[in-house]
């Protein structure tokens, strides 16, 4: 597993073993960011990356916010319930020299502790077919982790039904193979 583009291109991330943390591939990350990169995705019309406030959550081992920092993005949360998942996402985050920018905060997505701040851009990647993303959505809404207009990119399992909770519209999907990615926007 690498950083497929940005100033962090081609470095290597710290990858589980086993089957505990299934983390985007390669692939799909590089068409999200590429996605991301091209499209006009934030309500008032600004890029989605340069500068953004980052939320992971179910973070595993931090690809997406790391990413996302990689293209220009001003700073991470990491949110996940496992500590094994969060010490791999701080180590990834430290050998890319990119901790000072990062949280890491061990916490439920549905249930979440306080937002260290509201972020304008978040990914969510729980695992699949256990319907988590509504939930963590609402959850993560209610206790300030979204800012208003925040673009939020859902992936699920190809398979499964996701319908957006209130106060989310959806924007576009894509699919990938074994999963799909919902591009929604944080009406709060």
């Amino acid at each position: 597993m690498r950083i497929v583009a940005g100033k962090h291109r081609g470095r290597r991330l710290e990858a589980p073993t086993g089957r505990d943390v299934r983390p985007t591939s390669d692939r799909t990350r590089q068409s999200l960011f590429n996605i991301l990169a091209h499209g006009a995705w934030m309500a008032d019309g600004s890029e989605a990356l340069a500068g953004a406030d980052v939320l992971d959550a179910f973070c595993g081992t931090g690809a997406l916010a790391l990413e996302a920092l990689s293209h220009g993005a001003a700073r991470a949360a990491f949110l996940d319930k496992a500590r094994s998942s969060l010490d791999m996402a701080r180590r990834n985050a430290e050998m890319l020299g990119e901790a000072a920018q990062c949280r890491f905060i061990l916490g439920e997505a549905s249930k979440p502790p306080p937002a260290p701040f509201a972020a304008t851009l978040a990914f969510l990647d729980p695992p699949y077919g256990q319907d988590l993303s509504p939930p963590a959505l609402t959850g993560l809404s209610r206790a300030g982790w979204l800012a208003p207009g925040a673009l939020v990119c859902v992936e699920v399992g190809a398979d499964d039904v996701f319908v957006p909770p209130a106060g989310f519209e959806r924007l576009d999907e894509r699919d990938y193979s074994q999963a799909r990615i919902h591009f929604l926007r944080h009406m709060g």
